[in-house]
């Protein structure tokens, strides 16, 4: 736990979270043997246990002494997972495929309750403009009672160590962060998909491609549409991300993006950063990507030039620095 919390103060204190690469061999990840370096989240335990490990955040050692309350719940908008539920310090609420909503029942104790705390029943407010009459409760086999949405018992993940992480999602294929009415926030994906203006939404949207802006030119976006930044305060080699903390609130990472499903954007240097945080985040050229917060719809360039040191990406992964 100590040596957690040394990296963490290190992080802090840093301007800078750096991570040797082997991008310039354009490896398919950016990391030795795919595996990150420095504040890196611990190795995850095979997909098949199910329950990931322990160490880090709310599920780690002694400090696990007793279930932190929820609080007031809250929604986030997640650019990958739409709406996810948080607790009342932005923590994803998760629920796992081996438990049942009805009747409620957990199927997560011992060594797994360690990697993913239960959020006990008490002190838990629903979040604004949700449906409060589907909180409920279900008594563990420890007599304990815990927190239920439309009866699917609610945990955190102890590798999520900072708010709005989600490094449970998809963990042994069993463990899903929650949308607010207690379904798997991933089945919210698909209805962030790109739409044209029928509403007609695209069998098979591209993962990057690219849009000629009227201002900027041609420019990469996501599969939503949602325009692509690049930020003047990372490098590529080394490759280091200058965004943490409460900047990724604003500039979401671009996630892992498979090169099959991009066109007519440069695969050079395409490859993913296993950033110090823990979070994977996809590159071009070797430049970490992110998108806007501040864009709300495809075709928003919001992020153009803020601070002087954002900017959207060209196919070729230079920066576009026409400002609006």
């Amino acid at each position: 736990m100590n040596t957690w919390r040394n990296a963490s103060l290190a992080v802090t204190a840093a301007a800078l979270l750096t991570l040797t690469t082997a991008c310039g061999q354009e490896q398919g990840t950016a990391s030795p043997n795919g595996q990150a370096v420095g504040n890196a989240a611990p190795a995850q335990q095979p997909a098949e246990s199910g329950y990931g490990s322990s160490g880090g955040g709310y599920g780690s050692g002694a400090d696990v002494a007793a279930p932190k309350a929820a609080g007031q719940l809250a929604v986030q908008e997640s650019k990958k997972l739409g709406k996810v539920l948080t607790d009342s310090e932005g923590f994803t609420l998760y629920r796992f495929d081996k438990d049942t909503a009805k009747p409620p029942k957990s199927n997560c104790d011992g060594d797994c309750a360690t990697a993913w705390p239960v959020v006990p029943a008490g002190d838990v407010t629903a979040a604004a403009g949700t449906d409060a009459s589907l909180l409920g409760e279900v008594v563990r086999t420890d007599g304990s009672k815990q927190l239920t949405v439309d009866g699917w018992p609610m945990y955190r993940y102890a590798k999520d160590t900072a708010p709005g992480q989600t490094s449970g999602q998809g963990v042994g294929g069993t463990w899903f962060a929650s949308a607010p009415d207690g379904k798997k926030a991933a089945a919210n994906a698909d209805s962030a998909a790109v739409t044209d203006p029928a509403g007609a939404e695209p069998a098979d949207a591209a993962g990057l491609s690219v849009r000629k802006d009227p201002e900027l030119g041609d420019i990469v976006v996501d599969k939503r549409g949602m325009t692509v930044y690049r930020f003047t305060q990372d490098s590529a080699w080394p490759m280091k991300t200058a965004c943490t903390g409460d900047c990724l609130k604003k500039w979401p990472v671009v996630a892992p993006v498979s090169k099959n499903s991009v066109e007519g954007v440069t695969k050079k240097g395409f490859v993913t950063f296993d950033r110090p945080d823990g979070i994977k985040q996809q590159t071009i050229d070797c430049w970490p990507i992110y998108t806007f917060a501040g864009d709300e719809k495809p075709g928003d360039v919001n992020g153009q030039g803020v601070g002087g040191t954002w900017f959207a990406v060209s196919p070729d992964s230079k920066l576009v620095k026409t400002t609006k």
